[in-house]
């Protein structure tokens, strides 16, 4: 029983010695498992300092002015006899109005992207830029129809924004909002991209928004929207909210790249040329589709056409529907506008049309779009 006891106590000694051994020699092999975790806690990212510190530079405060007229004594609340006489001697009177918004220098010429309503009709246009400088600027070109226009300033040492080339911006993805809401100075907030695509909001006639929940409100718009690393995605215009005109956690953007072609039309020319067609074109609703006894309602009507236009000359004819174009799908009157626009006048389109029940393609040479029209 003695030699038992001896055997057992030996046995156990030399257990626990080798414990310490190992203990010693190769501490991981115990603590592998409790360690884990923070391994993966370290690959997490904990900032985006060094985005905002890339992008910040670029992102500038807009003020505008505007000095307004308006009668002393309106006339019977009658707008066209309070226009007639508000510019008499005596009748009326004149106030100075001001605005604010943000925008992006895009180059280090001094060219900025803002929005076209943050210095719509306004008398002066100032900027403040992140290192305390201010400076006059000048309007180069605006494009209401997507609500972009471009600045100037004449300034040296200018930090520009970095346009996102590297990949697709994906729903998902964390985005940054920079500008200056309320006034209150340069402000970043942080989201992800919550969609893509959104159009039909009664913005813009040309709408294609990335919807994000970063932070936007007023005073943002025109400011950049950037990714992690500090590269621009977009230029945040609007944000859906109730009467109190804060963040609802629902705010657009115009993707840059979209921007980026409209704003290098605007400082080569001064304006926006799109593709025409001279289409007035028409949403199929589900009584329209009854109406037309068509199996699915994708696609536009043409509502009417413009004598003399390209439609008109190749013989599109009204009550047609337009299928698809260059083999594109065309689902509703906001694709049918987006993919007219881009195509440059003079270039033939294949126009896909459903016509008293057979299908054909007609080519249709691609006009300017006049400014007074809609398509």
């Amino acid at each position: 029983m003695r030699r038992l006891w001896l055997l057992f106590t030996q046995t156990v000694t030399v257990c626990l010695g080798a414990l310490f051994i190992v203990a010693t020699l190769r501490p991981d092999w115990i603590h592998a498992r409790r360690q884990a975790p923070a391994t993966v806690a370290a690959m997490a990212p904990i900032s985006y300092a060094d985005a905002v510190a890339a992008a910040a530079p670029a992102v500038v405060n807009i003020y505008t002015s505007k000095r307004v007229r308006e009668s002393i004594v309106p006339l019977l609340n009658d707008p066209d006899l309070d226009r007639l006489f508000r510019n008499l001697p005596g009748f009326s009177r004149s106030h100075k109005t001001t605005a604010l918004g943000s925008g992006v220098i895009v180059d280090d010429d001094g060219y900025i992207l803002t929005n076209n309503h943050v210095i719509e009709a306004a008398d002066a246009i100032r900027v403040a830029l992140h290192d305390g400088r201010q400076a006059k600027a000048k309007l180069v070109g605006a494009d209401p129809d997507s609500d972009l226009a471009v600045l100037k300033i004449d300034l040296p040492d200018l930090a520009s924004i970095t346009f996102n080339n590297d990949h697709q911006v994906r729903v998902g993805d964390v985005v940054l909002a920079i500008g200056n809401p309320f006034g209150v100075g340069q402000t970043t907030t942080m989201g992800i991209v919550s969609a893509l695509g959104r159009n039909r909001l009664g913005l813009n006639i040309y709408e294609n928004f990335i919807q994000t929940d970063a932070a936007i409100n007023p005073g943002n718009s025109g400011g950049a929207l950037i990714d992690t690393s500090g590269h621009l995605v977009g230029i945040n215009t609007a944000i859906y909210s109730e009467s109190g005109g804060g963040s609802l956690g629902i705010g657009f953007a115009i993707p840059a790249h979209a921007a980026r072609k409209i704003m290098e039309q605007i400082i080569k020319t001064g304006h926006v040329t799109r593709g025409w067609l001279g289409i007035e074109p028409q949403d199929i609703t589900p009584d329209l589709a009854r109406a037309f006894h068509l199996s699915q309602d994708n696609g536009v009507i043409v509502a009417s056409i413009l004598k003399g236009g390209p439609a008109w000359t190749a013989g599109i004819r009204v009550g047609d529907i337009v299928r698809q174009i260059d083999g594109s799908t065309v689902y509703d009157t906001i694709g049918f506008l987006n993919l007219i626009a881009p195509r440059p006048p003079g270039k033939d389109v294949t126009l896909t049309i459903l016509r008293d029940g057979r299908t054909r393609k007609v080519q249709v040479k691609v006009g300017v779009r006049p400014p007074e029209n809609r398509e």
